[in-house]
């Protein structure tokens, strides 16, 4: 097996969907190839990080309701007939776990306008860049180093803002992806902390600052020179909202990005 296909493989192996002899064959590969053999443990490390953030989403109680109520009518239906019981009962934790599942995952993967989603996913990506070495693709603190490092990469040209006189130096950047678009990841620091601004083109021209907390992060998002941005960062909340500021305001001085 090679280093391509296991790539190919590793979530499946992770989730224990293979069959023994795909799995058997992974494990073969593990034991005699070190790049991989960190590949997954890299990847246990991130799934346990987001775990730990982020924790099941339960199904709103109107949609358990639904269900309860669907079930006790298959229920009354299904009551002359005790002996299709079983294959009823199993039908129904089927159904259960389908839809709650479905929930889970459709709100999980994806924003459905209202943010809520795009924050978890902003959360993730920042828990994901802290795990291991991939804080940045490009690490440098020259903006007229990330800016070019970018192109070909993304259907846009990223603001690469400068902040090191206003005490925010970059980093670096990378690619990220968010509400399912490949966007520009852009890493500054404070003192000892990591902000990720996450930035991708906008319909919205402007929209004032929002501030949110999730799982010990603080975020603030919106929207600046045709451009939508997202900060977070384990920084308290009066210097991260500082830090978006100077960026609504670049990006505001900006013409808009193609």
């Amino acid at each position: 097996m090679s280093c391509e296909t296991l790539s190919d493989k590793l979530t499946g192996y992770l989730d224990r969907e293979l069959d023994e002899q795909a799995a058997g064959e992974v494990e073969a590969h593990l034991r005699q190839c070190v790049t991989c053999s960190a590949q997954l443990e890299g990847a246990r490390r991130v799934r346990a990080a987001v775990q730990a953030h982020l924790p099941p989403l339960r199904a709103p109680e109107r949609l358990r309701d639904n269900v309860r109520a669907m079930l006790r009518t298959q229920a009354s239906r299904a009551q002359p007939r005790r002996t299709w019981l079983p294959t009823w009962a199993a039908t129904a934790a089927a159904l259960v776990l389908g839809v709650a599942g479905g929930w889970q995952l459709a709100t999980w993967r994806g924003p459905r306008g209202d943010g809520s989603d795009l924050a978890t996913e902003v959360v993730a990506g920042h828990v994901r860049s802290l795990e291991g070495a991939h804080l940045t693709d490009i690490a440098s603190s020259e903006h007229h180093t990330v800016k070019p490092w970018f192109a070909g990469k993304l259907d846009f040209s990223p603001p690469v803002p400068d902040f090191t006189p206003e005490g925010f130096p970059l980093i670096g950047g990378r690619l990220d992806y968010l509400g399912e678009r490949p966007v520009a990841a852009l890493v500054y620091g404070r003192r000892q902390h990591f902000i990720n601004l996450f930035v991708w083109p906008s319909r919205d021209s402007n929209a004032l600052p929002a501030a949110a907390s999730r799982r010990g992060y603080h975020l603030v998002h919106g929207s600046a020179g045709g451009m939508t941005y997202w900060a977070i960062s384990d920084l308290n909340e009066s210097e991260l909202s500082q830090f978006a500021q100077l960026v609504a305001t670049d990006l505001g001085h900006g013409a808009a990005h193609p």
